[in-house]
């Protein structure tokens, strides 16, 4: 019988108190290595009524059904590549595919539903997962249900649970997982020494170049991938010798390659040392599959190349050296590839990653939903002004981790109620358009007022009719200057002078001497100009804005219109307004 570390004996009491209270699905995550079969195994053996522990592969099923037997407890198998279909145990282990298509009498009496690698479950839709979900349900109305994964975020969707225990809401569209009530990070498990230490080696000979891919921060697809590879395959032979090259000289024990598709798979097995390397694809038959992993783990051969599968569900604790050569959207799926190098081994002291995809990803990195703005950006952290809770966006940073901008747009602060569990969000945005017919803050993209569905301005369609008007000027701003001037009545204000890469500017002036004019002053530009606006607090002088002038950022591009004889700035367009950001 196994002994839970401190984590899992918390994750439990987590789930068990809040099902204690709600009966919508929930959800714990915890990273490659932490134990999850035991966590489940432990639920099963303390709940009340029977329990059915679904997965997506046959790997799975065995290992938390080994897991719970190993309490001393009595455990049925449903799934077809196992050759069972145990109907009356209290605790049943099957995979999703052969509990879909059971027979209407296995569906009786279930109070828990325990989903592995619950990131696969779509929200809506006539998939396996939502037959089995509704054939329960049918059943018992008050089931719970429980997702475990390590990676809760979907490409094309996002975040698969709507609020974190963290006091996080993930996300304000609904989820079929309502709430994350444990998380564990990967870097926990890591400093701890549950985990061996990746050591990325960020100085390969060269990298494949994916960067049209995330330029128009949108989702990418496998022929995309695979038309850069076929442009970049001189590439390959350089990438797997390199490979090699490191393996051999620091005497690595197992080495795991992700490559993008088969071709690209094919082209790695191509280079690698003759009868040191396997290949394992999604197509695989199983028998198979199953006998190239069980050598690897013999290590029998060295090198496993596999496309698309063994992100999940495996476990070599040999592997000390994870090869990644296709690309990752995902921050959270690259964790969970580093993932499989590092197991514990009393053999290796540290796991070496080697990218050659140059996306930038941290292995110890948030996952942040909002899409990259630039590839010198970085995770940072953002408090709230007014709820405190700390935001993960995308920003720069000094070299001591002072925070010198960032593009987060609201604070996903939330706050619970510890009896009732009702969430209730801060909703303060760092960054909004408001309504000009209600005053209501909404997104900074929004097309529609949320409120009163008054139709607002469009950021790209304002720059498209300004370029096409022969009375309005778009000036793309190369730097910005701020000086304080006077006026023939010897009035101080304030002088913006936007250049454009040419030299060429347009000016704004900004007077201080009355209340009114201030309060436009810090309407009109502070809010939108500074780098870090929850840090606005009134400027009352033009001195005060030419001191503080490194807060302030560039606008993507700056509107003038004639009038008369000037130019007057009528609109600025900053870059997160615009489509595809």
């Amino acid at each position: 019988m196994y002994e839970l570390r401190d984590y899992q004996k918390k994750a439990v009491k987590n789930v068990v108190r809040f099902f204690q209270k709600k009966r919508v699905p929930a959800m714990v995550v915890l990273p490659t290595g932490a134990g999850k079969s035991l966590v489940i195994a432990e639920l099963a053996r303390i709940a009340k009524g029977r329990v059915l522990v679904l997965a997506h592969v046959k790997e799975l099923v065995e290992q938390n059904y080994e897991k719970y037997v190993s309490y001393g407890e009595s455990a049925g198998i449903f799934s077809a590549s196992l050759g069972k279909k145990d109907h009356h145990h209290k605790a049943i282990f099957g995979s999703v595919q052969s509990i879909a298509r059971a027979p209407d009498d296995f569906f009786e009496d279930f109070s828990l539903l325990v989903i592995d690698e619950c990131h696969r479950v779509a929200d809506e839709g006539e998939t396996q997962y939502q037959t089995v979900i509704k054939k329960l349900r049918d059943r018992n109305p008050e089931l719970h249900i429980l997702g475990l994964t390590a990676t809760p975020y979907r490409l094309g969707l996002g975040w698969i649970y709507e609020y974190s225990q963290t006091g996080e809401l993930k996300t304000d569209k609904p989820r079929f997982f309502k709430q994350c009530v444990y998380e564990l990070p990967l870097s926990y498990m890591i400093r701890n020494h549950f985990l061996t230490t990746p050591v990325k080696i960020d100085i390969p000979v060269t990298s494949y170049d994916f960067s049209e891919l995330t330029e128009n921060n949108r989702s990418f697809t496998a022929s995309e991938v695979e038309e850069i590879l076929k442009n970049q395959k001189r590439l390959t032979p350089f990438i797997v010798n390199n490979i090699v090259d490191i393996t051999e000289r620091y005497q690595r024990q197992g080495v795991m390659i992700f490559s993008a598709s088969v071709k690209h798979a094919e082209e790695i097995m191509e280079v690698l040392p003759q009868g040191e390397a396997r290949m394992v694809l999604g197509d695989t038959d199983l028998g198979t599959r199953a006998q190239i992993i069980e050598e690897f783990k013999q290590r029998k051969f060295k090198y496993l190349v596999n496309v698309s599968v063994l992100t999940t569900g495996f476990d070599a604790p040999h592997v000390d050296v994870i090869a990644i050569l296709r690309p990752t959207e995902s921050n959270s799926l690259y964790q969970q590839i580093v993932g499989r190098g590092l197991r514990l081994s009393s053999e290796k002291t540290d796991c070496y990653i080697l990218d050659y995809t140059g996306m930038g990803h941290d292995i110890y990195s948030p996952e942040i939903s909002d899409p990259r703005p630039a590839k010198a950006t970085v995770a940072v952290k953002v408090p709230c002004p007014v709820c405190d809770f700390e935001n993960d966006f995308w920003g720069y940073a000094d070299s001591d981790g002072v925070v010198l901008e960032h593009f987060g747009r609201k604070c996903r602060g939330a706050v619970q109620d510890p009896a009732t569990l009702e969430i209730t969000p801060c909703g303060f945005r760092f960054r909004l358009k408001l309504c000009h017919s209600c005053g209501t803050e909404n997104d900074i993209t929004a097309r529609a007022c949320a409120t009163c569905d008054a139709v607002l301005i469009d950021a790209d369609a304002k720059l498209k009719q300004a370029k096409l008007s022969k009375n309005a000027h778009v000036l793309t701003p190369d730097r910005i200057t701020f000086e304080e001037r006077k006026d023939r009545n010897l009035n101080t204000y304030l002088e913006i002078r936007y250049y454009d890469f040419d030299g060429q500017y347009i000016s704004e002036a900004h007077f201080f001497g009355n209340p009114s004019s201030i309060k436009k002053f810090n309407i009109n530009f502070l809010r939108s100009h500074l780098k870090r606006p929850e840090l606005a607090s009134e400027f009352k002088s033009p001195f005060d804005v030419v001191q503080y002038q490194s807060l302030f950022r560039l606008p993507s591009f700056v509107i003038a219109r004639k009038q008369d004889k000037f130019w007057k700035i009528t609109e600025k367009v900053f870059a997160e307004e615009l489509s595809g950001n």
